[in-house]
């Protein structure tokens, strides 16, 4: 299965890459294709797009045309590729072939329109002032563009559907096989089965992986990355369970939680369909109704919109508003772990912001009646006084909740109470199973209710998934782990007990660790550091016993490896110097482009460091995954050099985006790489990954070089 996607919901960028099944109605590389030129190709057609959207009058230089002439080329080039890839996904989805087709002919003739209206040598050149107007026929290739861009779509749109149906495929042969594996009775039987259901998964991994890739939305990025994680845990969990199950028959606490495992899988495979289709089950609760951040963001824009317009609402509607969100401060306030100072502090403020309401309804109604200015004053000072009160609860909240993870997260980073019930099951103590079975469903709850207030002071829907989902998480697994350690209490000598109550337990230890990571995450959202970078939060954490479900190499680089990437690095040292030279130049530093530029340079020395055996990267799956971050940053930068681009004049405007041309290829080249499966030979992608690595940091350099001069120039003006 794939890395388990990090605390924020952010992660799985990776799916992990096997050998799965044959035969694939639509193979997971071409979608992979699909999107790579598709990114390749919108940008260009944006860019010619922009070089029309000018006076008609325009002359340009034989420089700017010859430049205007590559881009209408690198068009039509990316544009058959991009036919190719969807002619191949025609050819094996026959009930949509003739559309795919249909749309494929009309872009092929778009993008060869384009390279013959931006053919320099078809236009006539005037001699008198050495100047030529920039198309002959601008109308065509505005028509061109057009046609472009919506028969690409429609190619799009209909690959897409081949995905989904492909997602829905692969989730019914999971189930298919799931379901004889509930049924198995002999161990060679499960054997056999659970191999076929292993690759299953990883198919499955490698089709909702991609799909979490492509996903806008980080609410449902962040649902997909929680269903993700609770597939690739449970299948090793599923794994010893069901052998316990086999070797202990008679056992009902390992048929307890046999059943346990299957159940949370079946639900996780139906969120992922949900995701996918966006079909949103009945009576499916709105996270921002139990949200008392989302609450007060809500409250405050209400409250805020009374400068504009006095009627906009009733006294009775932001009264109401109001009393919800405070009615939902008692979560804190009832908590039986919220200190004495802190639960005072939360009652003194929301009877507070009870008194500065009635003062502002009271402003408010005055201000209805008479239009002065002295109760216009007196309304925004009103406004500004509940607003502070209701950030000081804010802080009150956040605080309480934030010390209360901290501490329990401290209290139980030894894992005491496990080591204990794992010693009760060896000895058969029954007895001492009741005592410590007791303990953790204590500390279950008292996690539980510590992810509640967590996710109220969250500050963001995919931090609220994620709170939600720790939330699930201890709450079925507290509940497994003790089934485990009743088996094994009942059967002390049994090997396979003892091996599926240690994955149970080497869950809860991998969600108490993301814990940790997710605490630090909502405290970044609250203090406005959302942007900095923990490089190394989010590395993938795989679980001991997963090794036959991972496909890349977690080891370090032995010797001979170690003096072969030692040579491909040094290059990219020098390069991140040369980055750092060329950041330090700007003088704002907040500028967008300097801060992913940082980050990638901080990345890529982190990748020579790696090369000689040092920093943080300690295996090959720390490497790929801070590649797989590497090539997300650089595209993220490409956005951010296109956006200013549309800032400058014609001829240096082409000049950049000739830049990102040769930019945006080496990050989706990388991400390609990465993605493709070569299975024993990690060391090879690995030398491909930091050769990309390394063309992408020396084409950083020029890029950056160049939006500096830019910049300046544009500011001279």
């Amino acid at each position: 299965m794939a890395a388990s996607p990090g605390p924020a919901g952010g992660g799985g960028a990776g799916a992990a890459h096997g050998s799965g099944p044959s035969g694939l109605a639509f193979d997971s590389g071409l979608e992979i294709k699909t999107r790579s030129v598709e990114q390749t190709l919108l940008p260009l057609v944006s860019q010619i797009t922009t070089l029309i959207n000018h006076k008609d009058n325009t002359k340009k230089s034989d420089k700017t045309l010859q430049a205007i002439q590559r881009v209408g080329q690198a068009v039509n080039l990316a544009v058959g590729r991009f036919v190719k890839v969807g002619e191949a996904i025609a050819n094996e989805n026959w009930d949509l072939k003739e559309e795919i087709n249909i749309a494929c002919i009309e872009a092929k003739q778009a993008g060869e329109t384009i390279a013959a209206l931006t053919d320099v040598s078809s236009l006539n050149h005037p001699e008198s002032d050495g100047q030529i107007t920039i198309f002959r026929d601008k109308t065509g290739v505005i028509k061109a563009a057009r046609l472009l861009l919506s028969s690409v779509t429609r190619v799009l749109l209909l690959a897409d559907r081949v995905v989904i149906k492909q997602i829905i495929r692969s989730r019914n042969k999971v189930l298919a096989t799931m379901e004889r594996l509930e049924k198995v009775n002999s161990f060679q039987e499960f054997v056999q089965i659970f191999s076929q259901f292993g690759n299953e998964m990883v198919e499955f991994a490698h089709l909702t992986g991609d799909r979490q890739n492509d996903l806008k939305d980080e609410k449902k990025k962040a649902k997909m990355a929680a269903a993700r994680s609770v597939l690739e845990k449970c299948t090793m969990m599923l794994l010893t369970a069901s052998k316990t199950c086999l070797r202990h028959p008679n056992c009902e606490s390992a048929h307890k939680n046999k059943e346990g495992v299957f159940d949370r899988m079946k639900v996780a495979l139906d969120k992922v369909i949900e995701i996918v289709t966006e079909c949103k089950p009945n009576g499916e609760n709105d996270l921002s109704s139990v949200s008392i951040f989302t609450g007060i963001k809500e409250f405050k824009m209400n409250i805020e919109t009374l400068r504009e317009n006095l009627y906009f609402q009733s006294k009775e509607t932001l009264s109401a508003m109001l009393e919800a969100l405070l009615e939902r401060t008692e979560d804190f306030t009832d908590c039986a772990y919220t200190s004495h100072e802190h639960r005072e502090r939360i009652l003194e403020v929301s009877a507070q912001a009870r008194t500065e309401l009635q003062q502002l309804i009271s402003v408010w109604i005055q201000a209805q009646s008479r239009k002065t200015k002295s109760i216009a004053e007196e309304l925004e000072l009103t406004i500004l006084k509940i607003s502070h009160n209701l950030n000081e609860l804010k802080k009150e909240l956040h605080s309480t909740a934030a010390q209360l993870a901290a501490d329990l997260l401290k209290y139980h980073a030894d894992h005491v109470v496990l080591k204990a019930l794992k010693l009760t099951g060896v000895e058969g103590n029954l007895e001492g199973l009741a005592e410590y079975a007791c303990k953790l469903s204590e500390q279950k709850e008292r996690l539980v209710e510590t992810c509640r207030l967590l996710r109220h002071v969250s500050g963001t829907e995919p931090l609220e998934i994620t709170c939600l989902h720790a939330e699930e998480t201890f709450q079925v697994t507290g509940q497994q782990i003790i089934s485990a350690a009743e088996t094994l209490t009942l059967h002390p000598s049994s090997k396979i007990a003892k091996e599926n109550l240690d994955v149970f337990c080497e869950a809860w230890e991998s969600q108490i660790s993301d814990m940790s990571t997710l605490l630090r995450e909502i405290s970044d959202v609250f203090e406005g550091r959302r942007g900095e970078k923990y490089g190394y939060l989010s590395l993938p954490k795989p679980m001991k016993n997963s090794a036959n479900l991972r496909s890349l190499k977690a080891d370090k680089p032995d010797s001979e490896e170690q003096a072969k990437i030692a040579k491909l690095g040094l290059k990219l040292g020098l390069l991140t110097s040369d980055a750092n030279c060329e950041l330090e130049k700007w003088e704002d530093q907040e500028n967008e482009m300097v801060l992913y530029g940082r980050n990638m340079s901080s990345m890529a020395y982190s990748l020579y460091l790696f090369t000689r055996g040092e920093g943080p990267l300690k295996t090959y799956q720390d490497l790929i995954h801070q590649l797989e971050v590497f090539a997300e940053e650089g595209l993220k930068l490409a956005s951010s050099v296109q956006a200013f681009s549309k800032q400058l004049k014609d001829d240096d405007k082409l000049m950049l985006l000739l830049e990102i041309n040769k930019f945006v290829p080496l990050c989706h080249q990388l991400q390609t790489i990465i993605k493709t499966p070569l299975q024993n030979q990690v060391f090879l992608k690995v030398d491909k990954c930091i050769t990309k690595a390394r063309s992408m940091m020396a084409v950083l350099v020029q890029l950056l070089s160049l939006c500096y001069k830019l910049l300046k120039k544009e500011s001279r003006n």
